[in-house]
């Protein structure tokens, strides 16, 4: 972001606009269940809970990513995000509706390809 790139891991809790960030990720987790959007557990294979996957699932790192993205950059503006491992399928989905919600492109490098969420090109 402005040239300072920014690191988040899973349940991050050290990042200086940490409580920022979690109160955008509350408000865009809002805002995603009022437009359809449920979370998809079935790749955390923990032996918890459902409400505790579900809540394991909000912490992923590309989701405070985006929410960091969200509250640090410009309406309209690209938000780009790379990360060492694969995209879950529920942070995927997420992102093509936080791309449609908020109408944001957004691109997510993982480790083997390129995630592009457009409401241009009808992601």
């Amino acid at each position: 972001m402005n040239g300072v790139v920014h690191e988040f891991v899973a349940g991050d809790q050290s990042h200086p606009q940490i409580k920022d960030i979690y109160l955008k990720l509350d408000e865009m987790t809002s805002d995603l269940k009022f437009s359809g959007y449920s979370p998809d557990t079935s790749e955390v294979f923990l032996d918890i809970g459902e409400e505790d996957k579900e809540s394991a699932l909000y912490q992923h790192s590309e989701k405070l990513a985006i929410a960091f993205g969200l509250i640090s950059s410009e309406n309209g503006s690209t938000i780009r995000i790379v990360k060492n491992l694969r995209m879950c399928v529920d942070c995927h989905q997420m992102a093509k509706l936080v791309s449609k919600v908020y109408e944001r492109e957004v691109i997510v490098r993982d480790r083997t390809r390129f995630h592009h969420f457009s409401i241009l090109a009808g992601n």
